[in-house]
């Protein structure tokens, strides 16, 4: 059985050895990322972060038959502060027309922006390679995961959220935008400023063009990519937008990956969302398919979610024995609840 659960420090080697494989933009193959990734999820979960907007939960998916970590997913509180602005390319289309040639065009325009008071991001999703496909379905539940955590704690993040996805990327797996425009005014590799970016974003504003760019003037390739999602997120693209999330014509301005953005309230897997006292019995028969979690104050786990099939019972929810183990929930226990299909 797979469970979702807070990530540890004892879980450095699982993400390393998931990292060596991937090595992606949302989990680097870097120790020193890694260890500060954990270290500030676990103070998010805790509390020990004391203002909530700076919190960056870090989730992980375990196989409990073996004990390894096959995914992570993550949630960003606010993205973009006045120490950290969130940056990006607006996409415009300017008109120009010559009366004389006759001759009418179309351009599409980026416009760099930066926001110092930003939404909520979800992001950090990855999956071992090997589990990808199958019934478990580890992606789509470590992404709705973000949003079970998000229901259940809505006074603890901003009322937008963004999800910024990946866009086609070259054979070499180098960013086709990147390459035709940010190298060009940084001289950095796209893992550099990748990796600078997370500490320190003032190259962005002092290197990047503050001037409109028209992507007209980029190779074709490059053009295509704007605003374009990889064959890799379509599903995720999928999912979001099935969900409530729509494109807002911004794209990252490493990538140019494109931004979805909702407001929490108008998730449709938010607007579902219930709570219930765990039942007494465990309930073994045919159900509806739901991610369910639960909390602890304290303790090494502090969060555990799980997809299983659930019957209610007024204020009472019924589980198989396998998920309330994986829960180590006891009866009468509080439960949040989202839909899985």
């Amino acid at each position: 059985m797979l469970v979702i659960r807070d990530v540890q420090k004892t879980d450095l080697q699982g993400l390393k050895r998931l990292a060596a494989v991937l090595d992606t933009v949302n989990l680097p193959n870097n120790e020193a990322v890694l260890e500060q990734l954990i270290d500030t999820s676990v103070r998010s979960f805790s509390g020990r972060i004391k203002n909530p907007l700076q919190r960056e939960y870090l989730f992980v998916l375990e196989d409990l038959r073996n004990e390894v970590i096959v995914g992570t997913s993550m949630v960003i509180a606010q993205h973009g502060t006045y120490e950290s602005p969130h940056a990006y390319f607006e996409v415009s289309e300017r008109e120009h027309y010559s009366a004389s040639l006759d001759r009418h065009f179309r351009h599409k325009v980026l416009s760099i922006g930066y926001n110092y008071d930003g939404p909520t991001e979800i992001g950090g999703l990855v999956v071992d390679p090997p589990r990808r496909s199958g019934p478990e379905k580890p992606g789509k539940q470590l992404s709705y995961v973000r949003f079970l955590y998000m229901a259940a704690h809505r006074r603890l993040f901003r009322d937008k959220v963004l999800a910024e996805l990946m866009p086609p990327l070259g054979k070499d797996g180098k960013s086709v935008l990147w390459e035709a425009l940010g190298r060009r005014f940084t001289g950095l590799t796209y893992q550099e400023a990748d990796r600078l970016s997370r500490a320190n974003k003032e190259f962005i504003k002092e290197l990047f063009p503050q001037s409109d760019i028209y992507v007209t003037l980029m190779g074709d390739r490059a053009q295509r990519v704007v605003g374009e999602v990889g064959p890799e997120t379509k599903g995720v693209q999928r999912m979001l937008e099935r969900i409530g999330f729509k494109y807002v014509e911004r794209i990252d301005p490493f990538d140019g990956g494109p931004h979805y953005e909702a407001l929490l309230s108008d998730v449709s897997l938010v607007r579902r969302f219930r709570t219930a006292k765990l039942g007494p019995t465990p309930f073994e028969e045919e159900g509806e398919e739901m991610l369910v979690s639960c909390e602890r104050e304290s303790g090494r786990s502090r969060f555990r979610a799980v997809r299983c099939p659930v019957r209610f019972s007024d204020q009472v929810v019924h589980l198989p024995a396998r998920a309330r183990e994986a829960l180590g929930a006891p009866a009468g226990a509080k439960l949040s609840l989202i839909p899985f299909e």
